[in-house]
């Protein structure tokens, strides 16, 4: 506050004489300005990078306009960047493509587990980018990864609270664990954009900002995000939900995902949400929606990529199952929050009606199979596909093929291009990517059919008249469904399928990526400290300054006012003075940029 009281006094000695009060403030802006110059070429010079706003159709694009904008994501996971190697989930396939046209530093955990001593990061070159895999703690690593991240949050994020088990001792080694990944970011402190990724990092970018990165931060969330009576089964989740307003921009799949953390903020710390944006004593975050694509053209060329000689084999047996009849297909995780057991069951009522009339291909590779709830749920899906099976199967026909391993890219996209019906019913996902590769892998002429959970994030994009959605808890709704996708015409299959594809070419997952660095590039969005007037020398965010355009318009006609009118000119000075006050009565220096707080008492 020192700086902006100050300020005020150097505007005071500018305006205090009636005569050349405007030629003073041209002479000090214009210092100011050379000043601010200055700075811009040395940082240029020295590959900072000028301060300005970007945009782009892809992420390549963002790179190439801003040459110098350094990325740096950080998330748990780390994509294998080998294109005949299955994905291990969806953030894992959204962001592998972004590191490596980007040119970005993407940390995450490796496959090995360390003593917690603080080493070099270990980058590794891919694509225009960079992997660092960090060997985590092992004395923290089960609270966190499978503790805390998966045995409480995982549930509660997908409101399933009987699912949740709650462990003190894994919140502190959780805590511990987004401790030592921060210290590890540190070392790429001087990069220009820090991205967090999911909800195994939700206090990273507090413990960021407690180390003195002052980087512009943001967070996306790849799940759902609650209604607020569910997150209050979280243990400490006022504290984590504090953590995560030191981010300057969080990002989320759906609008519901942004309201229900908006409702969780004002009814538990009393914060509205303006246009966006939550202001607390730190600053400000900003809240929108970035709804994940793929890439529709490295899809269409996973269909005419080359297999190994062994996938090649794997994926001609299968298919050999379904010669001459028609199969649906579901690929999920073998995770509780996909609605497998509730799919099986749904897809045995149409074979009772109408026997042999479909199969079904279930990919479901294992998921933490070393937790219990895990362990519990494949057992629970394996019996309702053994029932089915047994109860309409023969010698030479099965209903389901299950098949518990994973397939690369290239031959599920020959998987879903051969399925009548993509079966994409979770009990709740924040996206569901399968939704849009089924999609995108279908011949334009003769394309399957979506069935899609209605509480999966891309049933936002996707309406009625395009998906067949259903509700996930009721076997019967997917079963009607299967049944009218079976025997839907070709014209009303092309009529479905053709506005989606439209969209998922329309929004691709540079696009996402793009908008959101983007967006977390306005972090750092400036006003020229000429242009500001007296008020500091630092930089600012012009929107994050309601009050500002009243000081400034009082500035004018202050200057505006003949000198020679001695008391007219000391009026428009006293509204100045008025308007300068306002403006600097609630704002604080932080990070190098000014901000409007509230009250300190948000948080009480």
């Amino acid at each position: 506050m020192a700086r902006i009281h100050d300020a005020l006094y150097m505007a005071a000695l500018a305006y205090g004489s009636t005569s050349g009060a405007t030629q003073q403030d041209e002479t000090i802006n214009q210092h100011i300005f050379d000043q601010q110059l200055d700075q811009t070429e040395l940082n240029e010079q020295a590959g900072a990078g000028p301060a300005h706003s970007i945009a782009s159709d892809e992420v390549a694009d963002v790179v190439n306009q801003q040459p110098d904008l350094k990325l740096v994501v950080i998330s748990n996971r780390i994509a294998p960047f080998d294109p005949n190697k299955p994905q291990t989930g969806g953030l894992a396939a959204a962001l592998e493509p972004v590191v490596q046209r980007s040119g970005a530093v993407w940390v995450g955990s490796s496959e090995n587990r360390g003593d917690g001593a603080e080493v070099p990061l270990p980058l590794v070159k891919t694509g225009a980018g960079f992997a660092a895999r960090l060997d985590l703690p092992a004395a923290d690593h089960a609270g966190y990864y499978r503790g805390f991240s998966n045995s409480t949050l995982w549930p509660a994020l997908h409101s399933l609270p009987d699912r949740m088990s709650v462990s003190e001792h894994d919140y502190e080694g959780y805590q511990r664990t987004n401790d030592f990944i921060a210290g590890a970011v540190f070392e790429v402190r001087d990069r220009d954009l820090l991205w967090v990724h999911d909800y195994h990092l939700l206090p990273l970018g507090a413990r960021l900002h407690e180390l003195g990165i002052d980087r512009p931060t943001g967070f996306f969330l790849h799940t759902p995000w609650p209604a607020p009576d569910m997150v209050e089964y979280v243990p400490n989740h006022r504290e984590l939900m504090k953590a995560t307003l030191k981010y300057d921009l969080i990002g989320f799949q759906t609008n519901q995902d942004l309201n229900n953390y908006s409702a969780y903020l004002r009814t538990h710390f009393g914060l509205k949400t303006k246009d966006g944006v939550v202001t607390t004593e730190r600053g400000q975050t900003r809240l929108k929606k970035f709804p994940i694509g793929i890439d529709p053209k490295q899809f269409a060329d996973y269909l005419a990529a080359d297999l190994s000689a062994a996938e090649q084999e794997k994926v001609s047996s299968l298919l050999q199952n379904f010669e001459g009849s028609k199969f649906a297909i579901g690929v999920d995780r073998l995770d509780y929050t996909k609605g497998i057991d509730k799919r099986v069951e749904g897809f045995n009522q149409p074979l009772r009606t109408e026997p042999h009339s479909i199969s079904l291909l279930q990919i479901a590779p294992s998921s933490r199979a070393d937790v219990e709830q895990y362990q519990k749920y494949r057992e629970e899906v394996e019996s309702a596909i053994n029932r089915v099976n047994a109860e309409h199967g023969t010698d030479r026909w099965s209903p389901i093929h299950y098949k518990n391993d994973s397939f690369s890219q290239a031959a599920l996209a020959r998987l879903y291009r051969a399925a009548h019906v993509g079966v994409v019913t979770p009990l709740r996902d924040g996206m569901n990517l399968v939704a849009k590769e089924y999609v995108a892998a279908q011949d334009p002429k003769d394309p399957g059919v979506l069935v899609l959970s209605k509480f999966a994030g891309a049933a936002e994009d996707f309406n009625e008249n395009e998906a067949l959605l259903v509700d996930p808890n009721h076997p019967e709704e997917i079963a009607a469904a299967i049944s009218r996708a079976t025997h839907m015409p070709p014209e009303e299959r092309v009529t479905r399928w053709r506005p989606m594809m439209d969209k998922i070419e329309s929004y691709t997952i540079h696009d996402w990526a793009a908008d959101y660095i983007s967006e977390l590039d306005k972090s750092r969005v400036t006003v020229p400290a000429d242009q500001f007037h007296h008020l500091g020398l630092g930089w600012t965010n012009e929107a994050q300054m309601p009050l500002y355009q009243n000081y400034t318009t009082a500035l004018t006609a202050f200057n505006e006012v003949d000198p020679a009118d001695a008391a007219l000119k000391e009026a428009a000075y006293a509204d100045v003075k008025l308007s300068f006050e306002a403006l600097a009565a609630p704002l604080m220096h932080t990070q190098d940029r000014l901000w409007v707080l509230p009250a300190r008492d948000s948080f009480a």
